[in-house]
């Protein structure tokens, strides 16, 4: 397993809120209804994507964009329109000026204009409360786009078709459709040097880190050291530890630690996990144990945490843009 399949294991749409909206202009969306991902893409017609601190960025057809953080942004068909239409949580619209909205149906799934409008828009919204969702999330850049060019225009045109259908399981599928589409945007993004990426996604082509990182995510209860990392990855122990520092900006045990930490606070919030079985699970001798790790690095304990609500991801940290190629 790789550091990108760990961190995809968290964030599986189930029942995410998808919609086709039909758009003449002039037309804006302020969108603050706190998702914390969400994926726009154009059948047809252009758009803006308006995000704070942030020059807007436009979208055209078959472009894929991914946006973070749970901050207010717009998308619009020029950078100069009013918004006219704000999303709340839950999806709930009002117009501008308070009013509360009931959107024109056009269809399954799809609202707006006449079936003929200048834009076409898919859009799909992520709730995740995950700590393996957080640390994705931190990672990524406040907007990432692929142009359609570089992306896979069949799977975006499945998409795009069974918004229509109504079929048994149709939520299913396109669940697990809009999961292939974040996957494949991220998989481009992983593929593109970035100065300002985290350590872990550098990490994932090198040679002596790489390996030592799938390792960990393989088998995050394993008894792991450097010295058996070392083994593994055909290294020697201060080598590895240098290297893993140097790359990823802390150490094989530091790394190990806040991993087997971060799937612990997922566990902890299932019904029926017990404090004792999570720490089998995450590499723990004994609850005890977790609890003093857990304790040390968030701060509370396990059944602090677990009385806290679960949270969603907080913004990014930075209104970066990234465009990939």
């Amino acid at each position: 397993m790789d550091a990108l399949t760990g961190l995809l294991d968290g964030p599986r749409a189930r029942g995410a809120f998808l919609l086709r909206s039909v758009l003449d202009p002039p037309w804006s969306l302020r969108i603050q209804d706190g998702s914390p991902l969400s994926l726009i893409t154009l059948v047809r017609g252009e758009a803006w994507i308006l995000k704070q601190h942030a020059t807007p960025v436009r979208v055209e057809p078959g472009d894929v964009a991914v946006v973070t953080g749970t901050e207010p942004y717009a998308v619009a068909d020029s950078p100069g329109t009013a918004p006219q239409i704000v999303i709340h949580p839950g999806q709930r619209c009002e117009s501008a000026d308070g009013a509360e909205m009931t959107m024109t149906g056009q269809g399954v799934r799809t609202w707006g204009a006449a079936p003929d409008g200048a834009t076409v828009m898919i859009s799909g919204t992520y709730q995740m409360h995950s700590e393996v969702s957080r640390r994705l999330l931190d990672a990524l850049p406040g907007l990432l786009i692929r142009p359609a060019e570089a992306g896979d225009r069949a799977l975006i045109e499945l998409l795009v078709r069974e918004m229509s259908g109504t079929e048994p399981a149709q939520d299913l599928v396109l669940d697990r459709l809009l999961d292939l589409v974040l996957v494949s945007v991220l998989r481009s993004w992983l593929a593109t040097p970035d100065d300002a990426a985290p350590g872990w996604q550098r990490a994932q082509t090198d040679a002596v880190v790489g390996p030592a990182l799938r390792l960990i995510h393989d088998d995050p209860s394993y008894a792991w050291t450097v010295a058996s990392l070392a083994a593994r990855t055909g290294v020697s122990r201060a080598s590895l530890a240098r290297r893993f520092t140097d790359v990823v900006g802390e150490s094989p045990m530091a790394y190990l630690t806040g991993w087997r930490l971060t799937l612990a606070a997922d566990l902890m919030r299932q019904d029926d996990a017990t404090l004792e079985a999570v720490a089998r699970r995450v590499g723990y001798g004994s609850a005890f144990a977790l609890s003093t790790a857990f304790k040390r690095e968030r701060g509370v304990s396990p059944q602090e945490y677990r009385r806290r609500p679960a949270l969603a991801p907080h913004p990014s940290p930075l209104p970066r843009v990234v465009r990939l190629t």
